[in-house]
């Protein structure tokens, strides 16, 4: 309440200076384009909002009905014959969770007509000449059917929503009457949304569906495996329904998914099988036809940058167009990063692929990446042109460590030290920066005393500098100052507080991380338990990232095997023994690389067990 008052007078100031009068254009055209761009021409105050509920081909609830899902369209009150395209977010939080830094849910008038949704899209954007539609997702706030985290119900229903927008399903009005967009929408639509949100925008673009142009996915999934199992680790028992139960109340009439998902996602084995095939977009990125304009911080605890890059490289290979944001905090959106210049990035490349205004900004480089605190740096492509793989053998000999569950700040203290349960090796100190873009990954040439156990890297970078401190608050924090992107309305302003990215000076920092359940080395899609006799080669994929090492620091490799902070994976009080001369680490980097063991022999020893925990995460924020 104590900063209630000030925000709405603020609200009321910014709708009395900065909303024009509304457009009084000739019928049809475009009036609110000026030039390449387009310019705020309508009143927001005076926009249509309107509630749809959309057919979709399923009756996953099995009530002999087809499923519907509610859009709540905010569009300008445009005159005869001018049509606007669609900004749509498709989300499971606008009752639950909320949406943005400030956890905004959606808020209806007596009569059930949307009076407010969250973020600035609707402020920003329908005066512009957009229309909003904030879709909710199958099975949660005012829509029917069944919720199944990211399964086929919840793709057919967001793409049901475009279809409509382009007369090819069925809309109603609460009332039950048929509702059309014919008259006041190009049919072109652009889907946005951090985190789950974002990963239904991927879904939908790998139906192929037409009248999407762009997607702009924010920290989103492209495969619910990956994100749940970790090559094959688990990353927490029951997950599926866990982030079911979250955010839908429809589990009671739902039973027959709710129990696919506690029985066909195999918590027992981690294997990949027809559950999460049917939640993995990948295989289908050569049916992408709109733009994709991929954002994610390098950071990521919760929604790993192995999402991206996987989904990046496919879409390159299919040669969708696309751009690129990386930037240096966590699970964050870049309206909280960087947020002047998202707005603008973000009204051009909508402009681009929406209204097809020639701006230039699909001509620009493609890619955009925070290189330190603050600073952002452009490139034709990522990873950076001239990257490449450059591998170095671990060491001789071999060396051997026990499973402790060591938690994350022991296993990565000084790498000289000996620390039990853990293989600590250096490279450095380095002669010159070291530039690493995309994806390491640990070879590894082991031999097992158990049928099996987790195996996880830790690339750290040992030396003192200004970092981002992606582990307090995903990296930002929200400050007293209020911006506004947008007109407002009393119930709806389009002032938010300012985020600043949290910075320290730090000894060393973890940049990325790998994990690869053993049992799973030959395929994810079945176990293969190992025998305590043989040498086995197994690849560890460590997460995607972008960093420069500076000159001068220490670049660490270091191997465990449980993390009770990320993963369930049990601890098995395995020992594993590296052939060290057959064992490597590969990067990619830029430049010339000449990266050379510290010491002879790396530092361990082995270890008693300890306790493993782990936690749940939703893909949100």
């Amino acid at each position: 309440m104590p900063r209630a008052l000030p925000r709405v007078l603020l609200a009321c100031l910014v709708a009395m200076v900065a909303a024009p009068s509304p457009a009084h254009a000739s019928p049809g055209g475009r009036p609110y384009v000026r030039g390449s761009e387009t310019v705020p021409v309508y009143d927001y105050a005076d926009a249509v909002r309107e509630s749809v509920w959309v057919q979709t081909p399923d009756d996953a609830d099995e009530d002999g009905v087809p499923d519907r899902v509610a859009v709540d369209l905010v569009r300008p009150r445009t005159g005869p014959g001018v049509k606007v395209p669609v900004i749509m977010d498709a989300s499971p939080y606008y009752a639950c969770c909320g949406r943005g830094n400030e956890s905004e849910l959606k808020e209806y008038d007596e009569n059930g007509v949307i009076t407010k949704e969250p973020l600035f899209y609707d402020n920003y954007f329908v005066p512009r000449g957009y229309a909003f539609a904030a879709v909710d997702l199958t099975g949660t706030n005012r829509s029917t059917g069944c919720e199944d985290v990211g399964g086929p119900h919840e793709v057919a229903g967001a793409k049901a929503v475009v279809d409509w927008l382009n007369g090819r399903a069925p809309g109603f009005a609460a009332d039950g009457s048929p509702v059309s967009a014919a008259a006041w929408t190009t049919g072109k639509v652009g889907m946005i949304g951090k985190s789950w949100d974002g990963s239904i925008a991927n879904g939908v673009a790998a139906t192929g569906v037409r009248g999407l142009e762009t997607i702009v996915p924010i920290s989103a999934i492209s495969s619910w495996y990956d994100y749940m199992r970790y090559n094959g680790s688990l990353r927490a028992s029951g997950y599926p329904n866990y982030l079911q139960a979250v955010v839908s109340d429809r589990i009671a009439q739902c039973a027959a998914v709710t129990g696919s998902l506690a029985r066909d996602s195999a918590d027992a084995t981690g294997d990949y099988n027809a559950f999460w095939r049917a939640r993995d977009y990948r295989p289908s990125a050569s049916r992408v036809h709109a733009s994709v304009f991929v954002v994610h911080g390098v950071n990521d605890l919760n929604v790993t940058t192995t999402q991206f890059a996987r989904w990046w490289d496919q879409l390159a290979d299919a040669g969708v167009p696309r751009k690129i944001w990386l930037h240096q905090t966590g699970h964050v959106d870049p309206f909280d990063v960087r947020r002047g210049a998202w707005v603008d990035t973000l009204h051009r490349w909508f402009d681009r692929w929406l209204q097809g205004l020639r701006n230039g900004v699909d001509r620009e480089p493609r890619a955009t990446v925070e290189t330190a605190p603050g600073t952002f740096t452009e490139a034709r492509d990522w990873p950076l042109p001239g990257t490449r793989p450059v591998t170095v053998r671990l060491g001789s000999g071999t060396a051997s460590y026990t499973d402790v569950s060591l938690p994350e700040d022991e296993a990565v203290a000084d790498p000289a030290a000996d620390v039990p349960g853990r293989l600590a090796l250096r490279y450095g100190p380095l002669t010159a920066p070291l530039r690493i873009s995309g994806s390491p990954s640990v070879r590894l040439r082991v031999r097992v005393d158990r049928p099996t156990t987790q195996l996880t890297a830790r690339l750290v970078d040992y030396g003192t500098a200004t970092r981002v401190q992606y582990d307090r608050g995903e990296g930002v924090r929200t400050l007293d100052t209020e911006s506004c992107w947008g007109e407002s309305t009393a119930a709806d302003d389009a002032c938010y507080f300012d985020v600043a990215e949290r910075v320290a000076t730090t000894d060393h920092a973890v940049l990325t991380r790998g994990w690869q359940d053993a049992a799973h080395h030959v395929s994810l899609r079945f176990t293969t338990p190992l025998r305590p006799d043989r040498w086995y080669s197994i690849t560890v994929p460590v997460n995607a990232y972008d960093v420069t090492v500076p000159a001068g620091h220490t670049l660490g490799l270091i191997l465990t095997q449980s993390d009770p902070e990320f993963t369930e994976a049990p601890n098995t009080g395995a020992t594993v023994e590296v052939d060290l001369a057959r064992s490597s680490l590969t990067l990619p980097v830029t430049g010339r690389a000449a990266l050379q063991p510290s010491s002879a022999a790396p530092h361990t020893r082995n270890g008693v067990t300890a306790e493993s925990r782990s936690r749940h995460q939703l893909p949100n924020g």
